[in-house]
């Protein structure tokens, strides 16, 4: 009879030997592709139970609405019972600790993030921006952190209409700020506008306010000691895949920026996996794919596991790819020349095993087969093995709608989540910062770099200069030795071309006006509009004080 799972590994299936995940290399990530039907959410549910068992919560994106059958207790299927018997033990049926969570808050507890906290990398994602666009929401985001509160980790800018107020802003007081920052058309803050329009159209704006999800309700254990596992209805989130994908993206970055540093741990924090990953990477900028190598990288660290579910490996970019060490493939079909590109890709990533031919393996593999590579020993890579997996004790198939509904009744987290906080206009606010930008504006740029002529000692000589400074800062007498200087080289310009023999033309480029002092003032007062304090994906980092928990016993 082969022993299940084991200290510190969890059984997943069985070649030549039992196939084996460590633990302990549970956060070194993985993958998990194969065609449609050829089992890959059977794979998922698996190693979503063996983890639950091992204590490890898992959060999981239920793409097609089956994966939620986790929380029932599973049936003695015949096919079920038969693999379990060639594989040597009796099958069990079980069942496991589930949260719901839903972004519409229609089939589980409802998932809020605030818009500052999203950050401007990935709202402009979200939106589908160009360069242009996204420029003008790093400006919004410089515009309302320096007129927020410090104390308010949000500064305010809470859902999609605080960012619509945000954007109108920009537009009334488009010349001051373009001054300050760089050129703030209203045919940009048009698109943007546009375009948050289509992301509230298809629910989106249900995804931002307060109360804003804590993490520790993710990272949980159930009284037996299992983790708990973390279900996002998707179904219907899949019709916004550029939300979906930038919900999972904020989600990530909030596990980095808010976990600490655990080094190796016996085994992961957290795990997390992600179906469907191709909607990440499709159409992704550079520098958004940048930054998710960077946290697949750097995230493993903080004891989090990410797996990505998708069709075909040629889904993930290479240095993605080359992050995950826990490889799950199922069969693909070599029906075009693309197909057999990921079959050999495939073939590629695993490490040889003289005594199986990769490649076919992959065309052959039947129902309820993979070739696996789990990271072993030091770390390396194990052989790759046809093996059978492991059937899920837990039910295979959608829970009933009464079913999910009770589940959520007797939530740990019932209740914390369902009512959104009242919206709060961002109004006041801007109106105060515009405040203080005019009155700045009122006084000259020259005499607020300078010091005053009275610092340097006082007395009639200082009144006097001072005189003389004011008499030169006015207005009028600065326009009018602009003008002097103007006609004067006007003049020799003309005399020098007619020296020439070339005639001067009377016609007057735009452009041609000179710059005063007080224009080089302005342009010396232009700034970068990104903020330095930001996280892996633009996010805001002003302080790591959280909104207070309703339950006792969670921290502030």
């Amino acid at each position: 009879m082969t022993s299940l799972d084991q200290d510190g590994k969890i059984f997943v299936g069985l070649s030549q030997k039992p196939e084996m995940l460590t633990l302990a290399f549970g956060n070194r990530h993985g993958l998990i592709t194969g065609a449609t039907g050829t089992g890959k959410t059977v794979t998922l549910q698996t190693l979503a139970e063996g983890f639950s068992r091992a204590g490890v919560p898992v959060f999981a994106a239920d793409v097609k609405g089956d994966l939620s059958g986790v929380a029932a207790m599973g049936e003695r299927k015949e096919a079920f019972v038969k693999r379990a018997k060639d594989m040597g033990f009796d099958y069990e049926p079980d069942q496991f600790p589930v949260v719901f969570w839903d972004l519409f808050g229609a089939q589980g507890h409802p998932i809020r993030a605030t818009v500052h906290d999203m950050g401007p990398l990935l709202l402009t994602r979200m939106l589908d921006l160009n360069d242009v666009q996204e420029g003008v929401i790093n400006i919004a985001f410089r515009v309302v952190g320096e007129a927020g509160d410090p104390d308010d980790p949000h500064k305010g800018l809470i859902d999609l209409e605080n960012l619509r107020e945000l954007l109108g802003y920009l537009g009334e007081n488009a010349k001051s700020i373009g001054a300050r920052y760089g050129n703030v058309a209203p045919a940009t803050i048009g698109a943007v506008q546009r375009e948050l329009l289509v992301v509230e159209n298809q629910g989106g704006e249900k995804f931002f306010g307060m109360p804003q999800l804590d993490l520790s309700d993710f990272i949980a254990t159930d009284g037996r000691g299992r983790g708990r596992i973390n279900i996002l209805a998707a179904d219907k989130l899949m019709e916004s895949p550029r939300l979906y994908a930038t919900f999972l993206l904020w989600l990530i970055a909030e596990l980095f920026e808010q976990l600490p540093e655990i080094g190796d741990p016996d085994k992961p924090k957290l795990v997390f996996f992600f179906d469907e990953a191709h909607l990440l990477f499709n159409e992704a900028p550079k520098a958004l794919l940048d930054k998710i190598e960077q946290v697949v990288r750097l995230i493993r660290s903080k004891g989090v596991g990410i797996y990505f579910v998708t069709q075909n490996p040629l889904d993930v970019p290479d240095k993605v790819l080359s992050q995950l060490g826990n490889r799950v493939q199922h069969a693909l079909r070599a029906f075009t020349p693309r197909d057999q590109k990921a079959v050999r890709a495939a073939a590629e990533t695993f490490r040889p095993n003289p005594d199986l031919d990769t490649a076919r393996a992959i065309t052959e593999l039947g129902k309820g087969e993979a070739l696996v590579s789990f990271l072993e020993g030091n770390g390396a890579p194990s052989m790759v093995e046809r093996t059978l997996i492991r059937p899920p004790g837990a039910r295979v198939g959608p829970v009933t709608p009464e079913e999910r509904k009770a589940l959520i009744a007797k939530s740990p987290v019932r209740g914390e989540y369902e009512k959104v906080e009242p919206h709060k206009s961002l109004s006041a606010l801007l109106q105060k910062g515009g405040d203080q930008d005019d009155e700045r504006a009122d006084v000259p740029a020259r005499e607020r770099r300078a010091d005053p002529p009275e610092a340097a000692g006082g007395g009639w000589l200082s009144r006097i200069l001072l005189a003389v400074a004011a008499f030169f800062a006015h207005p009028a007498v600065r326009q009018f030795f602009r003008s002097v200087a103007a006609t004067v080289g006007r003049t020799a310009t003309q005399e020098a071309m007619r020296r020439m023999g070339v005639s001067p033309t009377r016609r007057r480029s735009s452009r041609s006006r000179s710059f005063g002092i007080a224009d080089l003032d302005q342009l010396s007062s232009i700034g970068d509009a990104a903020t330095s304090s930001r996280g892996l994906f633009g996010t805001p980092q002003p302080s790591s004080k959280r909104p207070n928990k309703s339950r006792s016993g969670k921290s502030a």
